[in-house]
């Protein structure tokens, strides 16, 4: 999907306080867009959708791995996932149809990648890119 890769670089890369994004389709498990050069292994993206399923509270005690490597939960609620380790976070959101994660590294601002993914996870309209507003109809309907 064209279109969700370009809002994923608009609304989120565009930031400068997110490295890396993709978005899981939940009903799919598999991840339908990502930015450039980055892969989520599908056991990830099965694992981040049951963490907000199956296993919130594990996610909150136990942290995560992501890509081999561990995160240290930092806030898990139905909506969203907050992980950090030494080398960056990652932030995950839930829409009803994505799971959108965004990942930051050291020296970029935790505080803007999460408003910049909750404010995609929860946007009805999308001035970034005027010929995505039906998507993002469809990315929070």
């Amino acid at each position: 999907m064209i279109q969700l890769q370009t809002l994923l670089n608009e609304s989120l890369i565009r930031t400068k306080h997110v490295e890396n994004a993709a978005a899981i389709a939940i009903n799919e498990r598999e991840v339908c867009a990502s930015t450039s050069g980055f892969y989520v292994p599908p056991e990830n993206a099965i694992n981040l959708i049951y963490a907000f399923y199956k296993n919130l509270l594990q996610v909150r005690k136990e942290g995560l791995y992501f890509k081999q490597k561990h995160y240290k939960c930092v806030r898990a609620d139905e909506h969203s996932i907050y992980l950090k380790n030494a080398d960056g976070g990652l932030i995950v959101v839930k829409t009803k149809a994505f799971i959108l994660i965004a990942m930051y590294r050291v020296g970029m601002y935790p505080s803007v990648c999460v408003e910049a993914v909750e404010k995609l996870g929860k946007t009805n309209t999308c001035t970034c890119v005027p010929a995505c507003q039906w998507f993002t109809d469809w990315l929070c309907s």
